[in-house]
């Protein structure tokens, strides 16, 4: 990962190879349409998606992007998520020797918008 830290997204992208760029725009592609109104933005240093306060993040490792948070402790998000590495702080890693899994992309920020709109409502 670069040591400072971007102003944006089109910037982090741009400091990685080729195969992790193409993987990081996959994954901001799924986010987008997952989510389109949200803004995007880099906070904790990594791209960022913002939809009443910080709906997922991204970020790209040696061998993996990481997708924070991810939901846990859902039955169907466990299955969904079963041929991920995963943390119990809600971290998914998918492997850059693969191609990313956009729907499984969409449906963890699909449901991370309805969560940021249900704490609005509440």
């Amino acid at each position: 990962m670069k040591s400072t830290v971007a102003e944006n997204i089109d910037a982090y992208i741009a400091a990685f190879p080729a195969n992790v760029q193409a993987a990081l725009e996959t994954v901001r592609a799924a986010v987008k349409r997952a989510a389109p109104e949200a803004r995007e933005a880099i906070k904790y240093a990594m791209p960022t998606f913002v939809l009443n306060g910080n709906l997922v993040h991204f970020a790209a490792f040696k061998k993996h992007i990481s997708l924070y948070p991810a939901p846990t402790g859902d039955p169907v998000f466990d299955k969904l998520l079963a041929p991920y590495e995963t943390s119990g702080k809600g971290t998914v890693q998918f492997p850059l020797d693969k191609p990313m899994p956009v729907e499984v992309i969409e449906k963890i920020v699909e449901y991370r918008v309805r969560r940021e709109r249900e704490k609005v409502k509440g």
